[in-house]
């Protein structure tokens, strides 16, 4: 299905396993998976952000062993 895109599109960085797709598309696989920890407000983006947090606690504890298996996109 063709896409159509009106609007400004504001693409600020794409990473060397970055995927930016505009139009078919029927399946996505990622190549490589991480895990990343941040507290609070942390992983927002955007051209105009505001948070207010008075307390974050952010839980590392991750007692499973394999969290994504990507091994046959490759």
């Amino acid at each position: 299905m063709p896409s159509l895109i009106v609007g400004p599109v504001t693409i600020s960085a794409v990473q060397s396993d970055g995927v930016v797709n505009f139009g078919d598309t029927l399946v996505i696989n990622p190549k490589s998976t991480s895990k990343g920890y941040s507290g609070s407000g942390g992983g927002n983006t955007g051209n105009f952000m505001q948070t207010v947090t008075f307390v974050s606690a952010t839980n590392t504890l991750d007692t499973d062993a394999v969290d994504s298996n990507v091994a046959g996109n490759n």
